[in-house]
């Protein structure tokens, strides 16, 4: 299992056809790799967050392109594909009283899964998960 600290971008886009592609073409001519994506849409907006693993910062890129933009750090957690997993997560963390605010991930082929969570203190966090999910 690995854990790291990445970086989320939030926009607000358009509801309509073409405002997602064009927000990820972004990405892609920097050759930013996207780790996760989330979006809520409401009426004729949508909020999206995109997570990159990059030691890039491309916050000037996104408002360059007339994005206005807010800049999260993530922690990026691989764990066991297997039921209670994200329990454990979640209780060594509060039992720290580490306050989860962003949750999204999903399965990697069946064995593992990624995790990505905005916490109220990820340099805390990740010593926290290191020593109670015992990861590197």
């Amino acid at each position: 299992m690995a854990i790291k600290i990445v970086r989320q971008y939030t926009v607000f886009l358009p509801n309509v056809p073409g405002a997602l592609c064009r927000f990820i073409e972004l990405f892609a001519n920097e050759g930013v790799n996207i780790v996760g994506i989330a979006s809520e849409i409401r009426d004729d907006s949508g909020v999206v967050r995109v997570t990159v693993d990059t030691d890039k910062k491309i916050s000037y890129i996104l408002t360059s392109a007339g994005f206005t933009t807010v800049d999260t750090p993530m922690i990026s957690l691989e764990l066991s594909d297997q039921p209670g997993e994200l329990l454990r997560l979640a209780k060594a963390l509060a039992d720290h009283g580490i306050n989860i605010t962003t949750v999204y991930g999903t399965a990697l082929g069946g064995k593992t899964g990624r995790i990505l969570i905005n916490v109220s203190n990820a340099e805390k966090a990740v010593e926290i998960l290191k020593a109670s999910l015992e990861i590197k």
